[in-house]
């Protein structure tokens, strides 16, 4: 069996997708379950935070919803797969996985399919077209079925271990070249700039690098494990 993964962007007639051109600092994402849909919103700028939360309620079907007040929103609402102008009506019982989240950003849903014939893709382009969608294929490329090591790795999974002191470092000492290929700079000089003793920097950074490390360790297994053409069409060439 001959699997593809797709990766595509389209457009088309949707209050979140109206949101998200109006508002370009915003990005959404989508889970869903077959009964509700999780809508993680993020707002960039400050600025734009109350004129998006003034859209929200006349999306409608909202059953929960919490906020830092800042720029994250998060909503649990009745599914909305089921609607007519929806990917997954389209998708049908066509032999297409669809993979979440779907993203939103600057008026575009991106989304992920795993494809187990050419046809039904083609299938799927095609409805796209009949219902006056825009769209744009990312990438497509071939899949050999491991799906293990494909599996979404969520940033929870990664950094949920972390101090808000270890993430400032990691982030701090990116900025300042500290990871570049030679390095712009030492963790002395960036102590120095951030008026911190250079044995306490260096501390929060040694063990933010050590937790990240650890949580990949699972994800590198799975990959460690996946077949070696399939590496090769992954890599960025």
């Amino acid at each position: 069996m001959a699997l593809f993964e797709i990766v595509l962007r389209i457009t088309h007639n949707s209050p979140y997708i109206e949101i998200s051109r109006r508002f370009p600092s915003v990005k959404m994402f989508f889970w869903c379950n077959g009964e509700q849909d999780v809508v993680e919103i993020v707002i960039g700028n400050p600025e734009e935070y109350p004129l998006v939360m003034k859209q929200l309620p006349k999306i409608g079907g909202m059953i929960e919803e919490s906020t830092d007040c800042t720029k994250i929103h998060l909503i649990i609402q009745k599914c909305a797969c089921t609607r007519k102008n929806s990917v997954d009506v389209l998708i049908g019982k066509l032999n297409l996985l669809h993979v979440s989240p779907v993203a939103l950003e600057r008026g575009w849903e991106y989304h992920r399919i795993v494809a187990f014939k050419h046809e039904d893709f083609e299938e799927l382009l095609q409805r796209f077209e009949e219902a006056g969608w825009a769209f744009e294929i990312l990438r497509k490329a071939p899949f050999d079925g491991f799906i293990a090591s494909s599996l979404a790795l969520t940033a929870d999974a990664l950094f949920s271990d972390l101090t808000q002191k270890q993430i400032d470092a990691v982030l701090t000492a990116h900025r300042h070249g500290y990871y570049t290929r030679p390095r712009r700079s030492d963790v002395q000089t960036i102590a120095a700039k951030k008026r911190v003793p250079r044995t306490t920097f260096q501390e929060h950074l040694k063990k933010a690098e050590n937790k990240l490390v650890i949580s990949l360790i699972p994800y590198m297994h799975l990959y460690n494990y996946t077949p070696g053409r399939r590496k090769e069409t992954l890599k960025i060439k």
